[in-house]
Formats: structure tokens, sequence, C-alpha cells
């Protein structure tokens, strides 16, 4: 098991060096990668590492930490339209919900998204994407739900040459597709914003909050909305651009086993 994971590490990371160390890529400032990392449907292979700290969680105020391991993929259709495919493999830490209980590790559910957008951006920088999004049932130590999902996502955003601003919002909600396997129906919808402010020499703050609804329980329990900043920085590994981000997240509104505020931090 720790040799296959370490394979898929060394795999991720393959892919990560080779689009990011691509001739074209070279001759960009840092100010540019950056804004290239932040558009989510970029015409660029990279393999995101999020990681997802949150504190006081469930009736026992434990820590959770989930790494989203997150390749993106881009396939040319023609030269107007892309396909841009974006994964979600979550590494989950979970704590006791009970005394006695023992946490648990292992993966959670996988997400697939798929979005077809145009190749050259719109008037003002405007950038789109739409399509569907697949949640799967890879889930172990009963960490996720054992029905697949499906949806509709999309995704727009404003990016122009010369400005600063990259902002934009990704959005999404998934349905289960069965109700027998273990965790039932769900109806689960996601809207992350994005503000970035980019400066000279690749350092820009951000704040991409996610917030989540969860539309099959009462609404007292059903939003996570979160309000925090972040930080990030493009610098080289010898000749290999690198981007790396910290933030930190309060939710202002949570269920009542909801994580009160998040730590993440995130390389690509």
């Amino acid at each position: 098991m720790k040799t296959t994971n370490t394979k898929r590490l060394a795999l991720c990371s393959l892919l990560l060096a080779t689009a990011w160390s691509a001739p074209a890529r070279a001759e960009l400032s840092a100010e540019d990668l950056a804004k290239l990392a932040q558009n989510p449907v970029g015409n660029l292979i990279s393999v995101p590492f999020q990681n997802n700290t949150n504190f006081n969680v469930g009736p026992l105020n434990g820590t959770q930490n989930i790494l989203n391991i997150q390749p993106v993929i881009p396939i040319e259709v023609n030269k107007d339209w892309n396909v841009i495919t974006r994964t979600i493999l979550p590494l989950v830490w979970q704590p006791a919900f009970q005394p006695g209980e023992g946490d648990s590790f292992g993966l959670g559910d996988m997400q697939l998204s798929a979005f077809l957008s145009p190749s050259q951006p719109g008037p003002g920088g405007l950038i789109w994407g739409a399509g569907a999004i697949v949640q799967m049932p890879t889930d172990t130590n009963g960490l996720g739900n054992k029905n697949w999902g499906l949806g509709p996502t999309a995704v727009v955003l404003k990016l122009e040459q010369g400005n600063p601003w990259v902002y934009g919002a990704l959005v999404n909600n998934v349905w289960s597709l069965s109700s027998g396997g273990r965790g039932g129906s769900y109806n689960n919808f996601l809207l992350q914003p994005f503000v970035n402010y980019n400066f000279p020499g690749g350092l820009y703050v951000n704040t991409a909050p996610i917030i989540t609804a969860n539309w099959d329980v009462e609404n007292s329990q059903r939003w996570t909305v979160p309000l925090g900043l972040g930080v990030g920085k493009i610098f080289h590994l010898g000749k290999l651009p690198m981007n790396t981000q910290l933030g930190a997240y309060y939710n202002v509104v949570h269920p009542d086993n909801g994580a009160q505020w998040q730590l993440r931090f995130q390389l690509q």
C-alpha cells in the first residue's frame, strides 16, 4: 500500500513538472504565472495539492484533515474549444465523534468535473466553462457515500492582461443517482467565489471561500459559509515554477458538528 501511494505521488509530481517546465511557461513573468494558476479552466496541465485542516469538528471538537489531490488536464477539441477535466481525490483524517471511537483515515469520494470552454478569452478577458460533475463512491473506512452522483457545473471569471485582478466563481450541484448504498441519497450544492489581487514578482492576496449546502437537511443545518483571506507566491525550484498559498477561513455559518474554522495550504 505504501509503495502504491508513493508511485501515485511520484506520477503526480512528474505531471506537475512536465506542465510547468514547458518553454512557453518559462517565458511568462511570475505575475503572469500566478494569474494563469488562478484560472480554473486554464489550458494548463497542473496537479495542485490542497490541504484543508478543519478545527472543532464534531461533538468532541476534534481536528479533521483533508488532503485534496486535484489534477487538471485540458483536452483540445479543436482550435476553438477545449475540455478541461478537474479531478478531486481526497485523503481524509476523520476525528472520533464519540468517546473511545478512534480516528479514521482513508479515501473520500472522488469527483470528476469536465468543462467545455472556449480556447480564447472573450471581450474584456471573460472566460467561462460549463459541463458536468460526477461523484464516484471511492471511499474507504466509511469516509464517504456509496452512491454515485451526477450534476451540472460551471465557472466564469475575468482575467485581463495588465490587470492585477482575477475574479470569478465556480458552482456545482450533485444529486445521488441511487439511494441503496451506504449513506443514502444526497443533494449537495457548492459555490466558490474567488478574488485575487496580483503584485509584481508573483506575490498575491486572495479569498476563495467554499460555500456549501446540503439540501436534504433542515435549514438550520444546511449551510457552511466561510469568510477569510489568503496569501500566495510564485517561486522557482531550479527552473520549475511553483505556486504556493496559505489561507485561513472562519465559518460564520455551519452545522452543529461542522468545523468552526479552517487552515488551507496549497502547493501547485
